[in-house]
């Protein structure tokens, strides 16, 4: 799979052109057809090979974009003031990487030193309006030689294979669901399969929209990376899902309640091919399937993912093989012409 590459492009919300590009080149030997949205999300169609007007179409959706940050303003000293973009922890950001603008400019978010800050403020994790970006420039000027105002930010992070199958990076959500996407590409259905790579999932499942809206599906499942807490010493029910176990089938979180009959043919078939899987055990967040069933006339979606340790950090992790489950699972649902 082409998880690796995907990791690397720079693709906050908003900015997901690097990103567009790569899945359009990767796509386009073995889509019949692609079509870029004019919020700039991606359509790769892949249609039946028989019996084309009167296949079922389905939707497999994943996002482009990663959470990062914007330059807000520089003050005169050359540090950086930011906004987040998307749902950043300000616990995650302290000393860590960033790269600031196309020209990937290195720089640091730091705060107050330690020995320097309140009694209060030494026992509670600080704000993002107490952090800053250091590109090490002299002053304002400096800074602006080499970075603009509104200019994206996102972290600095090598993708790094470790431990028992496991693997390190920014951007697993949703970069996870891309490589998934056109590694299925790859393959003919007999069903018509429109492939979406959506753009700002991350501020409000914006793109997503447009997208079901273009495509009309009679079903959708939605890829994604979810929060696994299963590190922390919290009881079974609150881990949400457990890293290595299989990707999760989600009954609802808060944007979405699943398709009965469509969550339960994908429990039914990850059983029947002897796929691991696991129940997500809990309902936060939201992922695209929020807005994809709320398209036109409705439509029946289900989420799928990849349980991430550490999401939208500089250094979430996941399993290679929930990875290829997840392609699995997809996969034997468009093998049978996607019926539930």
């Amino acid at each position: 799979m082409l998880l690796r590459e995907l990791t690397r492009l720079f693709g906050p919300s908003g900015e997901e052109g690097e990103v567009r590009r790569f899945v359009v080149e990767h796509a386009a030997p073995y889509a019949d057809k692609i079509d870029v949205d004019n919020m700039g999300s991606v359509i790769a169609w892949k249609y039946a090979k028989e019996n084309k007007e009167n296949a079922k179409t389905v939707m497999i959706a994943a996002h482009m974009d990663e959470v990062g940050f914007i330059v807000q303003y520089v003050r005169d000293d050359g540090l950086i003031r930011y906004m987040t973009v998307g749902g950043i922890d300000p616990a995650v950001c302290v000393s860590k990487r960033v790269l600031v603008g196309q020209n990937r400019v290195p720089g640091v978010i730091g705060c107050k030193a330690v020995h320097l800050q309140e009694r209060d403020e030494r026992s509670r994790a600080l704000k993002h309006s107490q952090l800053y970006i250091d590109i090490g420039a002299k002053s304002k000027e400096d800074a602006l030689s080499k970075i603009a105002v509104g200019d994206y930010v996102i972290f600095d992070s090598d993708y790094v294979e470790f431990g028992r199958g496991l693997v390190k990076s920014r951007a697993l959500d949703d970069r996870v669901g891309c490589a998934v996407l056109l590694e299925l590409l790859r393959h003919d259905y007999p069903c018509n399969v429109a492939f979406a790579f959506d753009v700002q999932e991350e501020v409000g499942l914006r793109g997503a929209l447009a997208t079901a809206f273009r495509v009309r599906p009679d079903c959708a499942l939605v890829l994604e990376g979810t929060t696994a807490n299963d590190t922390t010493g919290a009881r079974v029910h609150e881990e949400i899902c457990t890293v290595g176990q299989g990707p999760t089938i989600s009954f609802m979180d808060r944007a979405s309640i699943a398709n009965p009959a469509l969550f339960e043919r994908m429990r039914a078939l990850a059983k029947e091919k002897s796929i691991p899987w696991q129940l997500k055990r809990g309902s936060a967040g939201g992922n695209d399937a929020g807005s994809i069933q709320r398209t036109a006339a409705g439509c029946a979606t289900v989420a799928i993912s990849v349980p991430c340790r550490y999401i939208h950090s500089p250094a979430s992790v996941c399993a290679l093989s929930d990875v290829e489950n997840q392609y699995n699972l997809v996969k034997a649902f468009l093998d049978e012409g996607g019926n539930y």
